[in-house]
């Protein structure tokens, strides 16, 4: 019996450790860039703000996937509030529409990780 959950337990934790993605390199020191000098985030006029919600595909982790893909949106100038939610697959970003669009949104998420494991599609902005 000791045998079977020793097994099992070492499954799932390498699962766990498997399953989420790693940053790629160059995100990775972006955010240590970015973190060294914190950005001042600019008031967003009320009439320029805009609500993307979007779903996103390839995630296979609550705090390795959709934690990096909000902290990499909301990161973003001009992105008022990001949320991702890891259960429903979506994403949804207010962000001022004289900064940012919903094109860029979508590059910013697709090319977290390695570039290759998410994809966004049905984008209502």
């Amino acid at each position: 019996m000791n045998f079977k959950k020793s097994i099992v337990t070492l499954l799932l934790t390498s699962v766990l450790f498997v399953g989420c993605k790693e940053k790629s390199t160059e995100i990775v020191s972006k955010e240590i860039t970015e973190t060294a000098s914190p950005k001042v985030k600019k008031e967003i006029a009320a009439a320029n703000l805009q609500t993307a919600s979007f779903s996103v595909e390839g995630m296979t982790c609550a705090i390795g996937c959709a934690k990096t893909i909000q902290e990499d949106l909301t990161g973003l100038d001009g992105v008022q509030k990001a949320t991702v939610d890891f259960d429903t697959k979506l994403a949804t970003v207010t962000f001022d529409k004289t900064v940012q669009t919903p094109e860029k949104l979508t590059k910013v998420v697709e090319a977290a990780a390695d570039g290759k494991t998410y994809k966004v599609s049905n984008m209502k902005s």
